[in-house]
């Protein structure tokens, strides 16, 4: 068995697994199993206790060279539904598909897959290489639940790499934005429909008349506004007394997230207020913007490893969320990379062995290369939108 087999091999071994989030445990004790026999240590911690799940985030490290800087690789071990069940089937041309019933899991055991592939060839080549830490978290699908609960402290990198980004090797993004959630509840007061109906106050009609006032979708380049769920009412003869909307706020700036839940708030209250209704409001930001440099530690490295494989950069900045919100929180130079995985979140995700091995080689190329001062750097790297 080559190495390349070998890589998909252990991916498809990730993917038989069933590792919904909040249930990552089967996933989390394979990692743990392909550690041990590599000689390396790690500890889990207690999210998922505090976040309702069976497994916590587990975190290792591999001592290195102490006179270079440590580097950070994360991925996330649960996957979206429809999951249970699923299985790898790999095809004559090198496309590895589910049975079409399920996701595959690409997103993200592609990226679980490159690292543990990347310790055995450490290990066999024996490679010299900085200290390396390794982080895997649960529940990163519901806004990046998991990595909320791990202790940052334990981490002694500043330069990190999160290996969770659609499209082929080579590309990564550099900014994401804010997300923020919401939940927005009218209270109004019931009454029969028939004898009655004046003398109730109509949660639903009031949150139909702001919503109507409100603009949704793109609200510009940067900025998203989307009510997702509204439910209220008991019954076709009750005026309904209370009424809930949730939704999310996306922008590439905070403090434009922060203005847009302002307005909607604004609106909401007012209407309220004029139709003897109360209104109270709640707020989540699981993820905060960023945007890592382009001439910090991890774009340079990027591009260096890039240049070994002949590999076009691409630099993106995505309007989706992952983990590295987390890592850049806490002062970590951060990057998404792709990491051979398609059409992600849907039945016909896939990957290829050629993409998987070019990921796998990536990270060990990101390892074991030395980014020196004056060294060799990819000039004519493209920085474009995400599709």
């Amino acid at each position: 068995m080559n190495r390349t087999q070998r890589l998909l091999k252990t991916f498809s071994e990730l993917v038989a697994i069933d590792s919904p989030s909040f249930g990552e445990r089967g996933v989390a004790d394979y990692i743990r199993d392909k550690l041990q026999k590599l000689g390396i240590s790690y500890i889990e911690d207690n999210a998922g206790a505090k976040i309702g799940g069976n497994c916590g985030n587990l975190f290792a490290r591999v001592p290195g060279d102490s006179q270079k800087a440590p580097l950070l690789f994360c991925t996330h071990m649960d996957t979206v539904e429809p999951s249970k069940g699923k299985q790898a089937v790999v095809h004559p041309d090198g496309t590895v598909t589910s049975a079409g019933d399920t996701v595959l899991g690409a997103d993200d055991f592609a990226g679980v897959a490159a690292i543990l592939e990347t310790l055995e060839r450490l290990k066999e080549d024996r490679a010299p290489h900085p200290p390396i830490e390794l982080l895997f978290t649960v529940a990163e699908e519901p806004y990046c639940t998991g990595v909320r609960y791990f202790d940052f402290t334990q981490c002694a990198s500043k330069t990190g790499f999160v290996l969770d980004l659609t499209g082929p090797v080579g590309t990564a993004a550099i900014a994401a934005p804010t997300i923020l959630s919401f939940s927005l509840t009218v209270e109004g007061r019931a009454a029969h429909a028939g004898f009655a109906p004046e003398a109730g106050v109509n949660a639903v009609e009031i949150a139909a008349k702001c919503l109507a006032q409100l603009p949704q979708g793109r609200l510009n380049s940067g900025t998203t506004l989307n009510f997702g769920v509204i439910s209220g009412g008991k019954a076709a003869n009750i005026v309904p007394e209370r009424c809930v909307v949730t939704g999310e706020i996306r922008s590439a700036q905070h403090e434009r997230a922060l203005a847009v839940f302002d307005t909607v708030c604004a609106v909401f209250a007012r209407e309220s207020k004029s139709c003897g209704a109360q209104f109270t409001s709640t707020q989540d930001i699981p993820l905060r913007a960023y945007r890592a440099a382009e001439d910090g530690d991890a774009v340079r490295r990027f591009r260096r490893a890039c240049g070994k494989l002949s590999l076009p950069v691409r630099l993106i900045e995505t309007f989706g969320g992952s983990d590295n919100a987390a890592l850049q929180a806490h002062g970590i130079d951060g990057i998404v990379a792709a990491n051979a995985m398609f059409n992600c979140h849907a039945v016909d995700e896939y990957t290829t062995a050629a993409e998987l091995e070019k990921a796998a080689t990536l990270v060990y190329h990101l390892i074991v290369d030395e980014m020196k001062e004056g060294g060799k750097q990819i000039e004519n790297s493209t920085r474009l939108p995400e599709n």
